[in-house]
C-alpha cells in the first residue's frame, strides 16, 4: 500500500505558473504508473496526466497538452505536475493517484492523495 500527499497549490494569477508535488510513503513509488486527476465541485473528477513507472509513456487531457508536465523521481518518491500559463478553467482540486496497472480511467486508479487546491485568478 502506498499514501501519497500532494503540495504546491495556491492562488495564481492567469497565466502564471506552478508545480504540484506528489510524495509518496509505504510503498515504492516504482512500482506505480501515476496520474494527475482534477476536480470542481459539482463535477466529476477528470484525468489530466499519466505517467508510467520508467517514464517511457505520458498522456495529457487534451485541456492541458502543451500548458502542463508531468514528471518523476522515483529516487525521491516523488511525482511532479508543472503547470503553465494557467487559466481560471484549470482551477480545481488536484489529486495524485496510483496504479500498479496503467490508465487515464479514475477507475483505474487504486491510491488517492487527499487534494491540493488550485485558484486561478482572472
Amino acid at each position: 500500500q502506498v499514501q501519497l500527499v500532494e503540495s504546491g497549490g495556491g492562488l495564481v494569477q492567469a497565466g502564471g505558473s506552478l508545480r504540484l508535488s506528489c510524495a509518496a510513503s509505504g510503498r515504492t513509488l516504482a512500482s506505480y504508473a501515476m496520474g494527475w486527476f482534477r476536480q470542481v465541485p459539482g463535477k466529476e473528477r477528470e484525468f489530466v496526466a499519466v505517467i508510467s513507472r520508467t517514464a517511457a509513456t505520458i498522456y495529457y487531457a487534451n485541456s492541458v497538452k502543451g500548458r502542463f508536465t508531468i514528471d518523476r523521481d522515483n529516487a525521491k518518491n516523488t511525482v511532479y505536475l508543472q503547470m503553465n500559463n494557467l487559466k481560471p478553467e484549470d482551477a480545481a482540486i488536484y489529486y495524485c493517484a496510483a496504479t500498479q496497472g496503467f490508465g487515464v480511467v479514475v477507475g483505474e486508479f487504486d491510491y488517492w492523495g487527499q487534494g491540493t487546491q488550485v485558484t486561478v485568478s482572472s
